[in-house]
């Protein structure tokens, strides 16, 4: 259950801007002739927020059926991790493209082909029989998700104006959170009751009701300045050249670090973003990423601490899910109950931060969040074989979750405090690319660390004390991930994201 937990705060924190630039966005939309009948608001949002639930779901949702999938899938540890990558590496690569598709062609469009997208690619992850299919239906699903998410906010700030417009967002926000909170646990029930397989086929009641919804209500609206160019070949590069590092990643698994095989991956994905960088400062036209932005130190700021701790807490997900069924023999139902107190703590840890932020600033929450993650974490590193749940991995797991609560509202206030309004929704955008992508890499590293420490453990020791022993190091270089992030927040001005006094 990664972090759009938290998007309740952070749509809080980034409001004040946003909604600014989002107002003086709207006013560029023109609708187009349409037949379709006048809506009422709560029609158009329940449109909107359907599609955000499903988006933010699929991150979440697999976590807790990943041992049974792997086992039918004949998935390695190391390797499940892939039925994660996948998805959030297209999502990455290709959330900023969608932003600017909703722009270019129209909201209802764009919206529709997304979402056809994205339960196409459920049908087709239910129906997988081997892991390679899984692997390239999720891939699709990260592709639909990335176009589909921006739509829906999209659709929210082109329909609502003035006071009703952060109602809107705060009911969206609440729904991407409830998303991910529910997440683990639906992914237990459904796995543990059923099958596996219904952790996708979920996907398509909600997709027809909000396809044949937004068929009928839904106006089509576009940027009446927006140029029609897109930079597919810097989504291409980005996302192909990632996948090509981590899965040099993975590979060392299998063929070591200095093998061939390997070193072709790693210098093939270093090729590809040098290109990238290439493209995107010398060559594109309309760049999926502006690097002006980044001439904004709370913003390179903010984006490099993004990164470091999404990477820390999205992986943290992934290895307690291992941990719960394999060594202390949950089934999966008790395991999506046993990460209900975690979805609890980060929901209020955001709300504690989003209300306290404008009174202390960004950094100071910067700095308690990464303290408790740092701990939260070396206490984690600190499990045997024989810890339990409520002596050793409830407390400690709820303070990294109250930590990931505390620290993405303040990321969020820092990417856009700095930056011109016009640029703060292109600002967000970046921020959650940056986590996403950090989630991508330190799994991927994690994973393959875990994997041999624990074959290098099984010499000595038994299979159930190896695997713990892998789980330890993934945490403990988790706790270096954050305290690493600790530091680098000491960078950001005192004054970032606190309220002016009159």
């Amino acid at each position: 259950m990664p972090t759009p937990v938290v998007a309740v705060g952070v749509a809080k924190a980034t409001l004040g801007p946003y909604t600014r630039s989002m107002s003086e966005k709207t006013k560029r939309f023109k609708k187009a002739k349409s037949p379709h009948r006048h809506a009422p608001d709560w029609i158009i949002l329940a449109i909107a927020c359907i599609a955000q639930f499903m988006v933010v779901l699929d991150v979440s949702i697999v976590n807790v059926a990943l041992p049974r999938m792997g086992r039918d899938l004949h998935f390695t540890v190391s390797s499940a991790q892939w039925v994660v990558n996948a998805y959030v590496l297209t999502f990455a690569g290709f959330l900023l493209l969608g932003g600017r598709a909703a722009d270019i062609f129209g909201r209802r469009r764009v919206y529709l082909t997304g979402l056809f997208i994205f339960s196409l690619a459920s049908i087709g992850a239910g129906f997988a029989a081997t892991g390679t299919q899984m692997v390239a239906v999720r891939a699709m699903q990260g592709l639909g998700g990335a176009i589909l998410s921006p739509a829906t906010l999209t659709i929210i700030v082109t329909t609502f104006h003035g006071a009703r417009l952060p109602k809107a967002i705060g009911a969206w926000s609440a729904v991407a959170g409830a998303g991910g909170a529910v997440g683990g646990l639906l992914g237990g029930l459904l796995t543990g009751w059923a099958t596996w397989r219904w952790v996708f086929f979920i996907n398509v009641p909600f997709g027809i009701v909000a396809a044949i919804v937004a068929a009928m209500y839904l106006r089509e609206m576009r940027n009446r300045d927006a140029a029609v160019k897109l930079d597919i070949t810097g989504a291409v590069l980005v996302t192909g050249s990632l996948a090509a590092l981590i899965y040099g990643v993975v590979n060392t698994t299998t063929a070591g670090w200095t093998s061939t095989t390997t070193l072709e991956w790693f210098i093939g994905g270093a090729v590809g973003l040098v290109a990238f960088l290439f493209w995107e400062a010398a060559i594109a036209s309309h760049p999926l990423v502006p690097f002006r932005i980044f001439r904004s130190r709370p913003l390179s700021t903010a984006n490099v601490v993004m990164f470091l701790v999404g990477g820390a807490f999205f992986a943290m997900w992934y290895f307690l899910t291992f941990y719960y069924q394999h060594l202390l023999g949950y089934g999966p139902v008790k395991a999506g109950f046993a990460f209900l107190p975690m979805a609890i703590s980060i929901i209020a840890g955001a709300q504690i931060s989003s209300r306290i932020l404008a009174r202390t600033g960004v950094r100071p929450l910067l700095l308690v969040g990464a303290t408790f993650a740092t701990l939260g974490f070396l206490w984690l590193s600190m499990i045997k074989v024989e810890s339990s749940y409520w002596g050793s991995i409830l407390a400690p797991s709820m303070i990294c979750a109250f930590a990931m609560g505390l620290l993405f509202s303040p990321l969020a206030m820092a990417a856009t405090s700095g930056v011109d309004r016009a640029d703060a929704g292109l600002a967000s955008g970046v921020l959650n690319t940056a986590r996403q992508v950090g989630g991508s890499l330190s799994l991927a590293i994690l994973g393959t660390v875990a994997a041999d420490r624990t074959v290098a453990a099984m010499r000595t020791g038994s299979a159930a004390s190896a695997l713990v022993a892998g789980y330890q190091r993934a945490f403990q270089i988790s706790a270096v991930i954050t305290l690493l992030a600790l530091a680098i927040s000491f960078t950001l001005p005192g004054h970032t994201g606190r309220a002016a006094k009159h």
